[in-house]
């Protein structure tokens, strides 16, 4: 059996410019040359078609931000996975936070989403996490089963064709990081979760994206159930990216 690649996928959010994508990816895909583990950048629609071109050859996989649930029709604005699929795309994160909190995103809308993108050759890296309320008040695993069990429920013996990034929201942007302990704890949980819908749990990345920084990735990766990092800012500086790469070697 093939060792588990530990998979480090950037995630833009809504950042970038043509001339700052450019000097970005070219300084990632020169350090990444030689990486025992799969790295991914996730970057905003309008910057497919640049970074297909920069990563040309390279070791470097194209990510998406968001997907519909729909392929296609009458849906103003949204981007369908057979489009990512023109571009390269192979990852599609689903879930973040921010889209459950800006726009309202369901755990039975995140679950479709998933469905969609296996359905169409993109692997799903499914998000789930819990608030700062949630976690003060005893209700972290109650929270991240329930997002879970949703993406489960639709997705059946495909599950194991995901990727899933534990996201604590009060970690995301804040500069908090849970300690390696909280974060593997719950990493643990999932795992256990996934083990009784597929047999094949151990072949689920789930990655940690909580403020996964150069300087914490270390720990963090050390971990026995964390197999790479969602990473926001730091996704954004090429060298504190690749110092995270170096670190899930």
């Amino acid at each position: 059996m093939t060792e588990k690649k530990k998979l480090i996928a950037g995630n833009w959010k809504m950042n970038g410019t043509l001339e700052a994508n450019d000097a970005l990816v070219r300084a990632v895909v020169a350090g990444i040359k030689d990486a025992k583990c799969t790295v991914a950048v996730c970057v905003p629609a309008p910057y497919f078609a640049q970074v297909q071109m920069l990563k040309s050859g390279s070791a470097l996989e194209l990510g998406a931000q968001d997907v519909s649930q729909h392929t296609q029709g009458a849906y103003t604005g949204e981007v369908s996975a057979p489009m990512l699929r023109e571009f390269g795309v192979r990852y599609a994160i689903v879930g973040h936070s921010e889209r459950r909190q800006y726009h309202g995103e369901t755990d039975a809308l995140v679950a479709e989403k998933a469905k969609t993108a296996l359905a169409n050759g993109i692997t799903p890296i499914v998000c789930v996490g819990e608030t700062l309320a949630d976690r003060e008040s005893g209700k972290t695993e109650e929270v991240v089963k329930r997002q879970m069990a949703a993406v489960i429920h639709t997705n059946g013996h495909c599950i194991s064709e995901i990727v899933v990034a534990y996201e604590p929201v009060w970690a995301i942007g804040t500069g908090k990081t849970a300690t390696p302990e909280q974060a593997q704890e719950v990493h643990a949980l999932l795992r256990k979760q996934l083990a009784a819908a597929t047999a094949h749990a151990e072949r689920v990345n789930i990655l940690y994206g909580g403020s996964m920084n150069a300087g914490n990735a270390a720990s963090l990766l050390a971990q026995p159930d964390i197999d790479g990092g969602l990473i926001g800012g730091a996704s954004l500086k090429a060298a504190d990216f690749l110092t995270i790469v170096a670190a899930a070697q």
